[in-house]
């Protein structure tokens, strides 16, 4: 929980303004979030909908037109009638057609153009988030967010709403008509509509149901599998491909499942509604021959019935499906919208204050962090780093070493305490102004697909090609760019597969410098390369760090020795400060933590 009133108080209310919101009628809620991204394109939207309204009589204008041909003028003879009204039913087919192809062409726009207005929102929301959502979020449930639901949206959005509209304007349309024709055989067609409207309410419970299931298996599938793709070595180094195997099988089961339950009420609806009207057209023929035995109906009367029959079953079938493309859509859009609704983060307070430039000192004072509940990582860190210092902290695994950093970068926000850059509340700047002072070279070096000189210049796109490789040079990297193929134009696979992670680290070094941080913070930048490496790495930090405040997190000792403080930490608290030889007088902690590095220290001390 944070200190912050300010902040907490914005969480809290803005929270109970989204769950007011949602109180009531979810698909209400989610409606009024849709629209707003079919707003920009309202004109689009506004010419479907009216070419919709003014084509949807075509349709059921036909069977109308062949009943006049029929009674009026084939019954009589009548060839100039016939030839006439047969241009009236082409011109009808051919408008009919024309309609459709716009409208679908317009609707198709629409979708696309609003489908990709969401997908550049979350892709910007996720940008966002802070560390601590994707430590709880698996990163395939994520891309389903961005891909399956959003694509569940695209398909309703493009092919959904209006689409409905005409479907019932030209349900309107055939009742009118067919009640202008013949009341009574209208009535015997309107008598099958409550079974069939009490069958689509049943199957709308259960389908909806259904496709949630659909969603949160295929959410599950996608977080296996992106996950042991990622860690597909370790599977194979520990054996674990028919254990993993089944785990997926298990998995994959469920979506399964899921999936044929939807089927399985698809079978049973749609067949049910052929049989209600395949009845309703039964009941039509059998009593249209009783009055055709009578002399009370005529030939185009019954024709154009049946043809409406067949009319008017088709856009309730229409409806049905496209209330399966809704229902799987919208409960897409409430995963989609939770996610678009998750703030949590670090809001910055009122009165942001846009640091230019670093000039005095950053300040821990009584800092507690913990990542989950109280379990506190760093319990009551005090600490002062000034303007050009080069602090090392140093400490066992899970000291807590790496989250000062996290939280100096903000991609954790501290618990308790204070933290001020230049008397500034770290809460009141801006990520974007401190992320600009603050340069980090992780551990774990990650690379994006993409050129050498695009991994480089990550940070600073308009670097110019001589500045890039003078860069390189400076850190020692162009050694080993300049023999690949392709040379600053190499092409790097996913997360530099192909590369030792000596050549990924000294990447990250170039990239670091191209940045131009006055704030440079090393997090175990060189526990991963070979000596020889280090010791390109050790000349090039010199030169990195040179007129620079630098932070160096480590765990190797011989890398921090000349830093002018160095922090020791133990189980999150600071347990000694000085300078190399100033701690190893005192013989505590780091002095301890040095034999353990360095046994041959120890051997000496033993023999004098």
């Amino acid at each position: 929980m944070s200190n912050n009133p300010t902040t907490k108080s914005f969480r809290t209310q803005q929270d109970e303004t989204l769950q007011k919101k949602r109180k009531g009628s979810v698909d209400r809620y989610i409606v009024s979030r849709l629209l707003a991204y079919i707003k920009p394109y309202s004109n689009l939207v506004v010419a479907a909908v009216a070419l919709t309204i003014a084509g949807s009589f075509l349709g059921p204008l036909r069977p109308y037109l062949t009943k006049i041909a029929i009674d009026d003028h084939i019954a009589k003879g009548d060839l100039k009638g016939l030839a006439i009204i047969s241009i009236f039913l082409a011109a009808a087919i051919l408008l009919d057609g024309i309609k459709q192809f716009i409208t679908t062409w317009m609707t198709q726009v629409i979708g696309q153009k609003a489908v990709f207005d969401i997908r550049m929102d979350i892709f910007s929301h996720l940008q966002k988030l802070p560390a601590r959502f994707y430590d709880r979020n698996p990163i395939g449930r994520l891309i389903t967010r961005t891909t399956s639901d959003v694509e569940s949206l695209n398909e309703m959005l493009s092919s959904g709403i209006i689409t409905i509209l005409g479907d019932i304007l030209q349900l309107f349309f055939i009742v009118v008509l067919m009640v202008w024709i013949d009341w009574q055989l209208t009535l015997i067609v309107l008598s099958i509509l409550p079974l069939m409207i009490y069958a689509t309410i049943t199957f709308k419970n259960r389908v909806r149901v259904a496709f949630q299931d659909v969603l949160t298996h295929l959410a599950r599938l996608n977080t296996f599998f992106q996950e042991h793709l990622t860690g597909m070595t370790i599977v194979q180094l520990f054996n674990r491909e028919k254990r993993e195997f089944g785990k997926y099988s298990s998995i994959n089961a469920d979506h399964r499942d899921a999936n044929i339950r939807t089927v399985f009420y698809f079978s049973i609806y749609y067949p049910l509604i052929e049989v209600l009207s395949s009845a309703a057209a039964g009941l039509v023929i059998w009593y249209s021959g009783v009055r055709l035995l009578k002399a009370d109906l005529t030939i185009g009367v019954v024709i154009s019935f049946v043809q409406y029959i067949w009319l008017f079953f088709r856009p309730l079938q229409h409806l049905s499906d496209r209330f399966n493309v809704i229902q799987n859509a919208i409960t897409s859009s409430d995963r989609i919208i939770k996610l678009l609704d998750e703030h949590e983060g670090i809001e910055t307070q009122a009165g942001s204050h846009h640091l230019a430039t670093f000039r005095e000192k950053i300040k821990f004072n009584n800092v507690w962090f913990a990542y989950d509940g109280e379990n506190w990582v760093l319990k009551d860190i005090s600490l002062e780093i000034r303007h050009g210092e080069k602090i090392a902290i140093v400490g066992a695994t899970g000291s807590g070493k790496t989250t000062i950093i996290n939280i100096l970068s903000r991609l954790y926000p501290y618990t308790k305490g204070s933290v001020t850059i230049d008397g500034i509340s770290l809460k009141e700047i801006p990520e974007l102004s401190l992320r600009k002072l603050v340069g980090v070279v992780m551990q774990d070096v990650f690379l994006f697909s993409g050129t050498i000189r695009d991994n480089l210049a990550f940070g600073n796109p308009d670097a110019s090609e001589e500045t890039i490789r003078e860069a390189a040079k400076i850190v020692g990297a162009d050694q080993f760019i300049e023999k690949l193929p392709g040379g600053y134009q190499y092409k790097v696979l996913e997360n530099g597969t192909g590369l030792s992670s000596g050549q990924k680290q000294l990447i990250a070094f170039v990239r670091a410098l191209l940045y131009n941080p006055e704030i440079l913070v090393l997090d175990e930048a060189t526990s991963s390369v070979d000596t020889e490496t280090e010791t390109l790495i050790d000349a090039a930090t010199a030169k990195l760090m040179s007129d620079r405040t630098s932070i160096i997190i480590a765990h190797r000792l011989s890398s921090v020795q000349k830093a002018d403080r160095i922090i020791v930490l133990h189980k999150g608290v600071i347990r000694e400060t000085g300078n190399h030889q100033e701690l190893l007088a005192k013989r505590g902690l780091y002095y301890k933590l040095y034999l353990l590095q360095h046994p041959e220290a120890n051997q000496s001390n033993e023999n004098n």
